[in-house]
């Protein structure tokens, strides 16, 4: 057996890399180095990044039924491993990190995926996931994992490659976090704005684009922009958005109804209605008539027939890159 292929686990701790020519991937594990055979829920667990929501975590590894919880990551380490185990009563705990296309193609990391009963994909920089895992056997394992009704979480950037839509921040630099929203207002077709499709395929966010830290960092503007495009290049006529602020979770259960927890200003529910009347290189956007939903911790919404209680339904236009809600004092968030 090549050594690629050996899995080194002991009862507390296991460490596995990949070896070749930059091949590698990393595998920790804690807990019990067998897998055991449940039967997991179908759930969601979509963080909006910040500090971690232990109620979300706890309400993943829930959905888990004491299997085995993965992590996955692009860059980074197995800090999340200690964690989760300290929270969560499931047979192990352990962290991925798959580096580069090349590390994708192993077949010993698709088969860690497969084996898991929760999947969570940390934060970091969606670009790193779109650009080593799209197209390859861990994308593929991914979707079986979600098609197969096992649970799903995603925070920050893992929260961003969740929906069928993505701000892949791939041209120009990674870590894209200072593209702002009067950037992208002035120009929705500026060079940064790379907006891709069809990496994972979520149950339930077919249709959807997510994003994270939003009112935090102001990216109600930019994810206006990122809408338009989607209708303007003929992807959705109308598109939907979830956008979960810092330190704020969206728990979706199976069905498509879900809870909002966690300390930031909540989520906020976009869709467009109609298209817009100005979406065109190096013009301002705009774009009239965005349904918008802003729901607060304690709240809930209904992801699948899209409405929600204890929320705030409002409108939100943008005229040549202005935007303007009916909200009283026209505020966005």
């Amino acid at each position: 057996m090549k050594l690629s292929s050996v899995l080194c686990l002991s009862l507390l701790l296991g460490i596995c890399s990949g070896v070749g020519h930059a091949v590698s991937f990393k595998y920790k594990r804690l807990g019990n180095p067998q897998d055991v055979q449940v039967r997991p829920e179908a759930g969601i667990a979509m963080m909006g990044g910040g500090s971690d929501l232990s109620e979300a975590f706890r309400w993943l590894c829930g959905k888990a039924n004491g299997g085995d919880f993965l992590i996955l990551r692009a860059r980074g380490n197995d800090a999340y491993n200690p964690y989760v185990n300290g929270l969560c009563k499931v047979n192990s705990v352990a962290t991925l990190v798959i580096s580069s296309r090349k590390a994708a193609q192993q077949p010993r990391v698709a088969e860690i995926i497969r084996q898991s009963e929760a999947v969570f994909i940390a934060g970091g920089d969606q670009s790193l996931y779109v650009n080593f895992w799209k197209g390859s056997p861990v994308e593929d394992a991914i979707n079986a994992h979600v098609a197969a009704s096992k649970p799903i979480g995603g925070t920050s950037a893992g929260l961003a490659v969740l929906g069928q839509f993505v701000y892949g921040c791939l041209e120009d630099k990674p870590n894209d976090a200072d593209l702002t929203s009067r950037e992208v207002l002035t120009d929705p077709y500026m060079k940064r704005v790379t907006v891709v499709r069809d990496f994972l395929k979520v149950p339930g966010l077919e249709n959807i684009l997510t994003d994270s830290h939003f009112a935090r960092r102001d990216r109600m503007g930019r994810s206006l922009g990122f809408l338009g495009r989607i209708v303007m290049d003929g992807w959705s006529k109308t598109p939907r958005e979830i956008a979960i602020d810092q330190t704020s979770a969206l728990l979706v259960d199976g069905n498509g109804r879900a809870k909002i927890v966690g300390t930031g200003l909540g989520v906020y529910f976009l869709q467009v209605t109609e298209a817009p009347e100005v979406c065109k290189p190096g013009q301002p956007l705009t774009l009239r008539n965005i349904a918008a939903y802003h729901a607060p911790a304690g709240a809930t919404f209904d992801v699948r027939d899209w409405n929600g209680e204890g929320g705030e339904s409002y409108v939100i236009s943008v005229d040549a890159g202005q935007v303007r809600t009916s909200r009283i004092g026209n505020a966005v968030y």
